[in-house]
């Protein structure tokens, strides 16, 4: 089957009467993507965070005459802010296959490999975690969980205890108790994390309750832990400070990501006097920080 699609460039602002242009319409679908390479972080609950310069995409079939549809968007391409308008003919493709394909296993450090389960990782693989792409944030792409996961891999972790601060999917925690951990707190303010970080423990083998915890920060009571990672943003980060702080036992090690590389002084203001040894490590626009505690 052969389908046509209409690509408009316009702003957050636009986005919404644009969409609902292209739905009344009779678009099969409507997808919007961002026009300006900007990131979009971790959301709270409830917040759909859209970029600044957005490409909406509305999918038609073939068949149907979008001349009505082309005119009204000329029609209101200086009140909408449209920079472009553009028809193109598509064929048909197996869509979900070539987004299946994205994702392929990932090694981080010397050891740890993440795989979707329509793929298999190597068979030397040392420690393999299988993980779906997800409502939760965490599945290695992004700079920020690579970088923590990376710092995990070349880590002692052996018989450690371990707060996730910001646990997302679960990747970090999972990932520390593959490597040795003994405990792990997983700790997150949106109960839908809580539940992809249980679930996806069960389908690595390991069992919540047991060597892994979940909980909202309103439900627990944070120990003294021999690690603490948090990969948030910087303004919560810097905000938490006194809190992951108090969780870090004296000599235990802190992973820090989330943050944007112009925060990088930030984050050292907030954190590097009760530590030693703090250090940055940056991938694309990213970094990590880390330190143990004096």
């Amino acid at each position: 089957m052969t389908w046509q699609q209409i690509t408009c460039q316009t702003t957050s602002q636009h986005q919404q009467a644009l969409s609902e242009l292209l739905e009344t319409a009779g678009a099969a679908s409507v997808t919007l993507q961002d026009a300006a390479d900007q990131p979009l972080l971790e959301p709270l609950p409830g917040e759909t965070p859209l970029w600044d310069h957005i490409m909406v995409t509305g999918l038609f079939p073939a068949s149907q005459d979008l001349t009505g549809v082309l005119l009204q968007l000329e029609l209101q391409r200086a009140a909408w802010s449209l920079v472009s308008i553009r028809l193109e003919t598509l064929e048909d493709r197996p869509w979900v296959r070539e987004w299946m394909e994205q994702f392929q296993p990932m090694r981080f450090g010397k050891h740890l490999w993440i795989y979707p389960s329509w793929t298999t990782p190597p068979q030397d693989a040392a420690i393999k975690i299988l993980l779906d792409p997800g409502l939760a944030f965490g599945t290695g792409t992004h700079p920020t969980t690579a970088l923590c996961l990376e710092w995990l891999d070349g880590a002692d972790l052996a018989g450690k205890t371990v707060l996730d601060y910001g646990c997302g999917s679960g990747i970090l925690a999972i990932a520390a108790l593959k490597l040795g951990a003994a405990s792990v707190l997983a700790v997150d303010i949106d109960p839908q994390a809580l539940q992809a970080t249980a679930d996806n423990a069960r389908r690595n083998g390991i069992h919540p309750g047991a060597e892994l915890l979940t909980a909202l920060p309103e439900e627990c009571q944070l120990q003294a832990y021999d690690v603490v990672v948090a990969n948030i943003l910087a303004n919560p980060l810097i905000k938490l400070a006194p809190t992951l702080l108090g969780a870090l036992r004296p000599g235990g090690q802190l992973a820090l990501s989330g943050i944007l590389a112009s925060q990088a002084d930030l984050i050292r203001k907030a954190y590097a006097p009760a530590l030693r040894a703090s250090s940055v490590a940056v991938q694309d626009e990213w970094l990590r920080f880390t330190g143990g505690k004096i």
